[in-house]
């Protein structure tokens, strides 16, 4: 069956321009994530990602473009961090809410606009302060550069981060699916080849057992993301029957669905940019001295034990979910939606009841939702300790495949992409028939 479907996607021109297109982008992608800046001590660059787990996290997104310290270095992340700032702010601008929500796709495209904007100001931001917390460290990682050197970097810099949103623009545009996402996933997917010659590089024949449940627990975990992922609770709607001359229209019943988690990844991400921010004050105000270097080593401190981190970053996200479903999902619209359109929910309402009924069910459904998101969120940390302690080996190989954040990643790309292309190929289809 994949290999029919395969097979289709090559032989109509069109669809197989778009996949080649997304690949060629792939490719680009890789060469630019392999250009380092020059000046960087790979060594000492390497130990501190050892010593702050963030960084190797954030490393993995951008396919190992943050460790080589390349051109793009912050992968998406200041286009990312735009688009969430602008989505915050259309709850307390009112302008901002009326631009998203009520002027249809001409309002998108200005939103958006706004969004590749505010980009350059904060990959200039990131991109100094990466700069001095690895001229800050001991020995530093680069040595002190001169104000056109660092101009210099800091363009270089904010030309990647504007250059890769850029390339996911294009995917969007004349390829197949979501470019960013498409991006991130191929990011995260960059380290599998390595990952496997890894495995039988390291090969011990003693630690079959271990592989063995590693390699089951992450399908288990796979199988549980796109349960998540997928599950939905239906609301019924039923449509009153009218009238209009001698035809009767209306009288059927549909429903309206609503995911387990709304919100996809973007609560993790919320967490994530939290839970690095005491790490990265003390690294770029560790090197002060005095009362405030001390304040900030011990705040930093603090965030890396274990489990102060997985409370906090687990309450993030359960938080978080709860807040981006608030920003993102309207239930009194969708109620005066459905009231427009002479819709209304079996034995409720229309108006003020059928948008608290949908209130009650969504809180239910997000408290599903974002413990299940919290729980994925903390799997890097509690699957290799749950093998370490079945079988007293540790397992480094395939982060990615129980990397929580990552996994969920590329589950979710992976499915919105192949209902893509069956929609290409359905429509295709049809045409001929």
């Amino acid at each position: 069956m994949w290999l029919n479907k395969i097979v289709q996607i090559f032989r109509i021109p069109d669809l197989r321009k778009k996949v080649l297109f997304v690949l060629a982008i792939f490719v680009i992608f890789r060469i630019m994530a392999n250009v380092p800046i020059p000046g960087i001590d790979s060594t000492s660059l390497e130990k501190l990602f050892e010593q702050f787990k963030m960084l190797g996290l954030l490393d993995v997104f951008s396919g190992g473009a943050l460790g080589n310290f390349s051109l793009v270095m912050l992968g998406l992340g200041p286009y990312i961090t735009a688009v969430i700032i602008l989505q915050l702010l259309t709850m307390v601008i009112p302008a901002f809410e009326k631009m998203y929500k009520e002027e249809g796709e001409e309002g998108r495209q200005k939103f958006n606009q706004y969004g590749r904007l505010l980009t350059v100001p904060l990959a200039m931001v990131q991109g100094y302060a990466m700069i001095t917390i690895l001229q800050r460290q001991d020995p530093p990682i680069i040595e002190p550069l001169s104000p056109f050197m660092l101009l210099s970097a800091i363009a270089a810099i904010t030309a990647g981060a504007v250059i890769l949103m850029w390339l996911g623009e294009l995917i969007t545009e004349k390829g197949i699916g979501n470019g960013v996402s498409l991006l991130i996933f191929a990011g995260i997917i960059s380290s599998f080849p390595s990952s496997i010659l890894g495995m039988f590089v390291d090969w011990d024949a003693s630690k079959v057992f271990p592989y063995f449940l590693f390699f089951a627990m992450a399908l288990a975990i796979i199988a549980g993301i796109v349960l998540i992922n997928e599950a939905r609770r239906n609301i019924p709607i039923s449509y009153a029957k009218r009238v209009r001359g001698m035809k009767m229209y209306g009288g059927t019943s549909t429903y309206l669905p609503l995911n387990i988690n709304p919100a996809g990844v973007i609560p993790i991400i919320f967490a994530l940019s939290i839970m690095m921010f005491p790490g990265m004050v003390a690294g770029f105000l560790g090197g002060v001295g005095g009362v405030v270097g001390s304040i900030a080593v011990s705040m930093g401190a603090f965030f890396e034990n274990p489990w102060i981190h997985g409370v906090f970053y687990f309450a993030l996200v359960i938080m978080f979910t709860y807040f981006y479903t608030a920003v993102t999902f309207d239930p009194k619209n969708i109620a005066n939606n459905l009231q427009k359109m002479g819709g209304f929910v079996p034995g409720i309402r229309p108006g003020t009841s059928t948008s608290t009924f949908i209130s009650a069910i969504l809180n239910r459904v997000l408290l599903v939702g974002s413990i299940s998101l919290a729980t994925i969120a903390l799997l890097p940390t509690i699957v290799p300790a749950v093998i370490q302690v079945i079988t007293s080996e540790k397992i480094e190989v395939f982060q990615f495949l129980i990397g929580g954040t990552s996994l969920l990643i590329v589950v979710a790309v992976v499915l919105d992409t192949m209902k893509q292309i069956n929609a290409q190929l359905q429509m295709r289809e049809y045409e001929t028939f």
